[in-house]
Parts: structure tokens; sequence; C-alpha cells
């Protein structure tokens, strides 16, 4: 690991944990109604929407009716989306001689369900697929949509643990109002308008020929790339304009806009750990959450920035004084290994696909990194709203564990842990494995799943398939791109990841933040597990890595972990 390196994600850190406490106490804020510096602008476009919309703010509702909203939402903004990708070519900036990518019946169907799931899975190009209305109107507007409607969600399960003997949780429209009004938009406004000065373009000119070096000739996009790519990365989305995502100058032009647009990624699932404190009036609770997250985080980017420092054995064969002792396929110049490992590592736990280079390029263990990060949940720092209820479940599962090693009923928070939360948690924690594991099964097994590997076979083309889905499934959205998956048996089934991931983790969630809501709070007593220590924070990281290794070592082992020892030992 090289000392720039190291002080970038020393940086990098220090800002985020500098930024938690107030931008944790701002959302706590907003979300119990306590006044803000943006209330005289915005409490009367709130009070118009209520009153257009037809919706009561008084009127609370339990955890059935908070995910039925939740689910309803997501479904129409789904269709919405579908239909304006399958009427494109009849609205404006449509210029048909660049649409290379026919908009077929399923391409759209993923699309919409990706973006509206907040996954943002393209398996398609940007540029080549998506008129400049379709990705504003329909992908951002998502974006927004998308992510608040997850922030609201991670806000009931908050409002589940603070109150008790009763099943109210809140209301998810005013939730998704102040989620749009109060955060999601004026934040990106501020960081679109950066991005902008910083030489994002934001604009909707036609497609600009040029003439390269070599002579040959290339069609560039413009369009307006700076509306979308702030709220991609502050909404955990992660959609990219152009087909190479962040990777692209006019996404991602210098290393201070990736540094910006990582802070954005991780920054409010970071600080809900202090909303979760300060909600539940425990600060100490979120403190030990936001430990563990950055424990985590930092043994991801140290071992992928390990990983990527090692040299390439066939590079070294073949006397490549190009990559001499390390590893820079698939990465930009102006990020390096220092820039692109923090993307990488970011984007993996932040359920965002927002990637800055070509991860199907890493070595055999850095590419691993970002495919555990997203087998434990994204719980460093996770999604927006996912991240923050992840990490409690794990706490849950390490909790039920240590009460049967003891004898005692678990508790967290006061709450007395049965047999019914039990189920709840085990349903939340076993749908990551049953859906990625078949899903994989099934495309290795079937002729259509196979047909997607038109690139790499063998250890590395298992690692494709499973990454896909494990990407789909956990609202993520980036891929090892060596996957050929714009056809309708990847398209149906990365879909069906997509809703599980999405509805098959919030739901078990909410039931079990209304469970909770309902019980009346024990008290603390000498036999209390303490859930702010240090040795519960090691029985937090423990449960983690065991639960994410039982559950997924074997298609490790099959994939990236045999590749490694197939390249050194192969490479002699």
């Amino acid at each position: 690991m090289d000392v720039w390196s190291l002080l970038q994600y020393t940086l990098f850190l220090l800002v985020v944990a500098l930024l938690v406490k107030p931008v944790g106490g701002y959302l706590a804020r907003v979300f119990e109604g306590q006044n803000t510096f943006l209330d005289p602008a915005l409490r009367p476009i709130e009070r118009l929407t209520y009153r257009v919309a037809r919706i009561d703010p008084e009127q609370e509702m339990d955890w059935k009716g908070y995910a039925v909203c939740f689910v309803l939402s997501g479904l129409a903004g789904a269709l919405v989306l579908y239909a304006i990708q399958r009427l494109q070519r009849f609205l404006p900036w449509y210029y048909p001689e660049y649409m290379a990518t026919p908009m077929t019946p399923d391409l759209a169907m993923n699309n919409a369900i990706s973006f509206s799931t907040t996954t943002t899975w393209q398996a398609y190009a940007g540029e080549s697929t998506m008129t400049y209305l379709t990705q504003t109107l329909g992908f951002v507007s998502q974006n927004f949509l998308a992510g608040a409607s997850g922030l609201a969600v991670g806000i009931a399960f908050i409002r589940g643990l603070a109150r008790d003997e009763t099943d109210r949780l809140g209301n998810f429209w005013v939730d998704l109002v102040r989620a749009s009004l109060w955060v999601l938009l004026p934040i990106s406004l501020v960081g679109s308008l950066v991005l902008v000065a910083l030489g994002v373009p934001m604009n909707f000119n036609h497609y600009t020929s040029a003439t390269t070096l070599e002579g040959a000739g290339q069609v560039i996009a413009q369009g307006p790339v700076a509306a979308l790519e702030f709220i991609k990365n502050l909404g955990t989305n992660g959609g990219g304009f152009f087909n190479v995502n962040a990777a692209h100058p006019y996404e991602n032009p210098t290393p201070l806009t990736n540094s910006i647009e990582m802070l954005a990624i991780v920054i409010l699932p970071a600080s809900l750990t202090h909303t979760f404190g300060k909600m539940i009036k425990r600060p100490r609770q979120g403190w030990a959450l936001f430990w563990v997250m950055m424990f985590l985080f930092t043994a991801g980017l140290l071992l992928a920035g390990w990983a990527e420092r090692s040299e390439n054995p066939r590079m070294r064969k073949a006397n490549s004084a190009i990559q001499a002792g390390a590893n820079l396929e698939g990465k930009e110049v102006r990020f390096g290994i220092g820039g692109s490992v923090l993307a990488a590592v970011a984007t993996s736990t932040g359920g965002t696909g927002s990637y800055n280079s070509m991860h199907d390029s890493y070595m055999p263990l850095g590419g691993m990194i970002p495919l555990i990060n997203m087998f434990l949940g994204e719980i460093s720092f996770g999604g927006l709203g996912s991240g923050l209820y992840g990490i409690v479940m794990v706490a849950l599962i390490g909790l039920f564990m240590a009460g049967l090693m003891i004898g005692r009923s678990p508790e967290y928070l006061g709450n007395l842990i049965g047999p019914a939360e039990v189920k709840l948690i085990m349903l939340y924690a076993l749908a990551g494995p049953l859906s990625v594991l078949a899903l994989t099964a099934i495309a290795l097994v079937t002729r259509a799943g196979v047909a997607g590997l038109t690139t790499n076979n063998g250890p590395h083309g298992l690692t494709e398939i499973l990454y896909a889905y494990t990407s789909c499934f956990g609202t993520n959205g980036q891929t090892f791109a060596g996957l050929s998956a714009n056809s309708p048996f990847f398209n149906v089934t990365t879909a069906f990841a997509m809703m599980i991931g999405r509805f098959g983790h919030a739901i078990p969630a909410l039931a079990l933040a209304g469970r909770f809501a309902r019980q009346k709070r024990r008290p603390v007593t000498a036999g209390t597990l303490p859930t702010d220590s240090f040795s519960f924070g090691i029985l937090l990281v423990g449960t983690a890595v065991i639960v994410g290794g039982l559950s997924y070592f074997a298609p490790l082992a099959l994939g990236p972990i045999i590749e490694h020892f197939i390249l050194f030992t192969q490479s002699g």
C-alpha cells in the first residue's frame, strides 16, 4: 500500500467521521418534525403537496399500511418509467442515428424495476440507448423518489425501536415528502452545481462528432449529466449516464470530483447511525454501529488496496513494464489504484453501482472484496435506509446467538427478541442466499444463462454470474462487465432478484419494527448484554463474517479463490 493511497483513505474517512454528527442531527430534526433552517422555504411547498395529494400528515400508519404504500410507490414508479422508455422515440431529444440498442420490452421492464428499486443495474449502454429526456425525466426522478422511499423505510424502522406500546410507525407519504424536500433535493442542487463548476456537463446539446489523434471518428454524447450524477450517488442508486459510468471523464473528470461523489454515497447512510442514536435517545448505541461500519469499510479498503497493489504474475512473465508492481488493468490513470479502490469499496458497501474502474479486470482477490461487501448485506455504510436496518438485523442475530450460549432471552434496546421476531430476522437473513445462489445455479445449468459468458468462462465466468445476481439482489447495480446481460433470460431473472432484494428485505424489517413498537420497554438489568460496548462491536463484526461465510463461502471458493490459485500456479 503506497503512502498517497493511505493518505487519501485517511482523509476520506476523517471527513465522513466529522460529518456524521451534524448531518445525523439534521436528519433527526427533519423526521421528528422539529424546526430547520429550510423550513421557511419548504413548509409552504410541503403543505401544498399534502393538499394536492390529499394526504393527512397527522394520520400515522402501522407497519402493514407503511409497507403497502412503500410497495405501491415502487410499482407506480416502475410503470411510469417503463412507459417513458417505450415511448422515448416519440419524445424530444431522440436521435435515432445514435440509438444503437433496441428498446425491447424485456429491457425496458428490467430498467424500470432497476431504477425504481435503487438498483440501477444497466444491461445497456447509456449514451446509445437512452435519450436525454429519458435520463432526466425518467431516471433522475426515480433516483429521487426511490432513494427517498428507502430513507423513509429506514426512519420507520428506527421509530419501531424508539417507541413502545404502539403500532404506529409514521406516515409513509409524509416521510417521502420530507426526505425529498428537506434532504435529497437541497443537497443534490448544491452538489450538482459543484460538479458543474468542476467540469461535469449540464446541457441538452446535440451529440458531438470528433476525430481522435489516430484519425478515427468518435461520437460523444453531451446532455444533462450533472443532474443525474449527484443524485445517483446521494440516493445510493448508481446508474451511469454513460456506458462506463463514473469512469467517464464527463461524469467524473478529476480526483476531486471522485472524492465528492464517493462522499455523497456514504455520508447519509453513515449519518443515519447518529440519527438512530438521537431518535432512540441513546447516542452511544448509534456510535457503536458507526464504528463497526467504519471498521468493516476500512478493512475492505486495505484488503482491496493490497490485492490491487500486487503484481499480476502473467504481466511479469510477459516482461511488461507498463504494469510492473501493480495491477493497472481497467483503471483510469487520473484516479490510480487508490481512487479506484476507494470507489470500488464505497460503491459495493453503499448499495451504489457507480464504479469508476472495471472490477472485472481486478485481481481475483481484489474483485472478491466488493463481492464480499455485497454478501455481508452492504452494511458499511450501506444503502439509504437499508444500511441501518441491515446492520441492526446482524446485531439481532448476534444477540440471539449470544442468548443461546448464556441461556438468557435476547434483548435489544429493551425489546425482547422472541420466536416471532426470530422468524422475521431469519426470513431477512435467508432471502439473500436463497435467491442469489438459486438464480446463479439456474444460470449456470441453462443454455440461456451460459450464453451470457461471451468473454470469460471457468471460475471467472462463475464469478461474473454470481456477481450479477448478488449486485441485483443487493440493489447495488454494479457489474463485472464481462457478462452479456441484455437478453430475455437475464433481464427477467435479474429483475426478480432486484424485487426480492428491495421488498424482501424492507417488508420483514418493517414487520419487525412494528412488533418492537408494540412491546413494553424492558428495564436494563445486570444481566442485560450492553449493546454500546467494544465487546458488542466484536460480536457484531464476528456475526457478520460468520453468517456471510456460512452462506457464501462455497461459491467464493469455486470462483475468485480458486482463480487466484490458478493465476499464480499456472504463471509460475
